[in-house]
């Protein structure tokens, strides 16, 4: 059976430097380069529900900062 199909399975709730969320295995531990821990494991529908609720707006950081940048320019 591979990991991600374990129910039993725990993850760890990771962001990027953009505020862009993803899981990652416990046992795998740790995340990525680029990609750190923010705090919250759980079982896979855990994770994943728990990005649902504060994930709430997917446009990347960098991208929202540009946006709030030219609206204060009046562009």
């Amino acid at each position: 059976m591979a990991f991600e199909d374990d129910d039993n399975a725990r993850y760890l709730v990771v962001m990027n430097h953009e505020e862009q969320y993803s899981i990652w295995p416990e046992e795998m531990a740790p995340p990525p380069a680029g990609w750190q821990t923010v705090g919250k494991s759980g079982t896979k529908k855990e994770c994943l529900d728990y990005i649902e609720e504060v994930w709430t707006d997917m446009r990347p950081l960098s991208l929202r900062l540009k946006m709030k940048e030219m609206a204060a320019r009046g562009e």
